[in-house]
């Protein structure tokens, strides 16, 4: 995608759902006593300030939509964003791709405008990764002060202090050359706060990024309470907890369970995996999957848990990286549906082969459906699908705006 306008002719498989369109206006009996807006992301160009748009709908996108409209949002960080409850942050801020906790604000007549923003260093990756506990209350981590969680009010979107666990998780071993604790992965369960506790290789900019120093992974269980840090606990012959962007790649399920994503060794994977925290443990149990037992070469890059049932991409081909590599944008990453008890793996019918969902959520829920990010241009099939049994069913394609990103769905005041 070159330009800010990407167009796109029909697949055929959507062309009956395409010929019913959609508009800003395409609900002719909404609820009078709610404003909801169905919110769509896109990002136009593949570069590394991540250009696009973001657009509200009065009603749930259907058929062939343009993303660019009166009202829409344009500028930068728009590979994803983390919502919750009616909020849409981003960590990246959309005027410069600057670094930190962005919230979208949406009107009630649909004009989306970049609100708040909370700056952090802007050096090193994972810098402004985040983790809301409710209205008044979260944490992030910001790589001026690397053995620090910092506080902060999601309501305000401004710091309101920090825990310093230097003298909690601080290694002195040669070799070791960056530390951090919630670089990567922030989650909040049972009034506890998951960090994870990095010791990497590398310096400057690429701090923390696949430079394990150990054999594996780290994660600090702090209690939210007092601030005082409990335990370290460990997951051995991995590395690459999660990443740094919006797509947290972690999930929990129906009953409590922690799904999280490992990519492994390296930035195309090797010893990567899929991890359960129990919903009423501290620590790891004993259930994983690992891509390396599926093929060699790949590596997990998502996760959506809902009923004891882990919906993810899987790729086809080993992983290459580089400017020519296939990792992000080609199509070879298929989607799965993977039984938590049985750790049987079933392909998800009639979806194409996809790009890597990368910033974005590869699997999640849109009123009460498991929908799909399925971006596959060759085939100018760019959009989402609802899971329908074993197979899927498309909802919406964007035509117009770029590659798609996201959708969630809020209610605005009126």
């Amino acid at each position: 995608m070159k330009s800010g306008i990407l167009k796109m002719a029909s697949w055929g498989l959507l062309a009956v759902v395409l010929l019913a369109g959609c508009s800003k206006k395409n609900d002719p009996d909404p609820d009078p006593d709610q404003n909801e807006k169905y919110v769509v992301i896109t990002m136009s160009e593949n570069t590394l300030t991540k250009p696009g748009y973001a657009t509200a709908f009065d009603s749930k996108p259907i058929g062939n939509i343009s993303n660019i409209a009166a009202g829409t949002l344009q500028g930068m960080g728009m590979g994803g964003w983390r919502p919750y409850k009616n909020w849409l942050f981003k960590m990246f801020n959309t005027s410069a791709n600057e670094k930190g906790i962005e919230r979208l604000n949406v009107s009630a007549n649909g004009v989306v405008t970049s609100g708040g923003f909370l700056k952090t260093n802007n050096t090193i990756n994972g810098s402004g990764n985040f983790v809301v506990q409710n209205e008044t209350s979260g944490f992030y981590w910001d790589a001026d002060k690397p053995f620090m969680i910092q506080r902060f009010n999601p309501t305000t979107l401004s710091r309101t202090g920090e825990w310093d666990f230097e003298s909690n998780i601080k290694k002195t071993d040669e070799g070791i050359n960056n530390q951090s604790i919630g670089q990567h992965f922030l989650a909040v369960k049972n009034g506890k706060l998951f960090a994870d506790v990095h010791y990497g290789k590398n310096t400057g900019a690429q701090s923390g990024m696949f430079d394990d120093f150990f054999s594996g992974i780290y994660i600090a269980v702090i209690d939210i309470a007092t601030g005082n840090y409990e335990k370290t606990i460990n997951y051995d012959n991995t590395g690459g907890i999660a990443y740094i962007n919006d797509n947290e790649m972690y999930s929990f399920d129906t009953n409590g369970d922690l799904y999280l994503v490992t990519q492994g060794r390296s930035a195309i994977g090797g010893k990567s995996k899929l991890l359960r925290i129990k919903a009423a443990a501290t620590d790891f149990d004993a259930w994983e999957i690992n891509m390396d037992d599926i093929m060699t070469g790949g590596k997990f890059v998502s996760i959506f848990a809902d009923n004891g049932k882990l919906y993810t991409t899987i790729p086809t081909v080993a992983l290459t990286g580089g400017p020519t590599g296939n990792i992000n944008f080609s199509e070879i990453w298929e989607f799965y549906v993977i039984d938590a008890a049985s750790k049987t793996r079933t392909k998800i019918n009639d979806l194409p082969l996809v790009t890597n969902p990368g910033a974005a959520y590869g699997a999640q829920k849109l009123d009460g459906k498991i929908i799909f990010r399925v971006n596959a241009p060759s085939i100018n099939v760019n959009g989402y699908f609802e899971l329908i049994g074993s197979g899927a069913s498309p909802v919406f394609n964007v035509s117009e705006g770029g590659s798609v990103s996201g959708v969630y769905k809020i209610e605005v005041d009126q």
